[in-house]
């Protein structure tokens, strides 16, 4: 464990390291599995919404972020927190194994993955979207329990009202109120938040 502590406070800068970096780091240097599963509970739903805006549907969206945090795992040792954040360097790989997927299945490619990116992964831009994020978690966490529990389901489990509606047992017009209110109250709160 010596040796680790000792490369770690090495290669980490001198600001603040995110957790995402710390667990990267662990990672790379430590193959350790519970970090790792940590950078996939974070990661693999954000990697899964930046990819279905693409165009790809929700199954083959998974397939590629399993691709990408098996890519990650692999190749961690190529990690450098000193040329880029990790969630720029993990993006970056969503990209590549994204583009694969489309020249594979010989389909054509949305615009914004046939420009060649910068030099450089544009971190202000992931920085923007996990700032973001992190407004959005916290205006869900203001949210009426069982509206932030309907618009998790319909929004974050891809749930139709009718499969809620299935899974509670509550009448659909229940659902649809709870989520209309929710999403309202949430349109409200980010504009606070910003």
């Amino acid at each position: 464990m010596g040796p680790q502590k000792d490369r770690l406070q090495v290669t980490q800068p001198s600001t603040e390291v995110s957790p995402q970096t710390t667990w990267m780091l662990a990672v790379r240097d430590g193959r350790d599995r519970a970090a790792f599963a940590a950078l996939f509970d974070h990661f693999a739903p954000r990697l899964k919404g930046f990819i279905m805006r693409s165009g790809t549907g929700s199954a083959q969206a998974e397939e590629i972020v399993q691709d990408v945090m098996l890519t990650v795992w692999r190749k961690a040792g190529q990690f450098d927190p000193t040329r880029a954040q990790v969630s720029a360097w993990i993006y970056q790989i969503a990209r590549n194994k994204q583009i694969d997927t489309f020249r594979k299945d010989h389909r054509p490619m949305p615009e914004e993955l046939t420009r060649e990116p910068d030099l450089e992964p544009d971190a202000s831009q992931i920085l923007a979207m996990e700032q973001e994020a992190s407004r959005l978690k916290k205006a869900l966490s203001m949210l009426k329990p069982k509206q932030r529990e309907m618009i998790e389901q319909a929004y974050m489990g891809e749930l139709s009202h009718q499969e809620i509606s299935t899974q509670t047992g509550l009448p659909l017009g229940t659902i649809k109120s709870r989520i209309r209110l929710g999403l309202e109250k949430l349109r409200h709160d980010l504009k606070e938040l910003r």
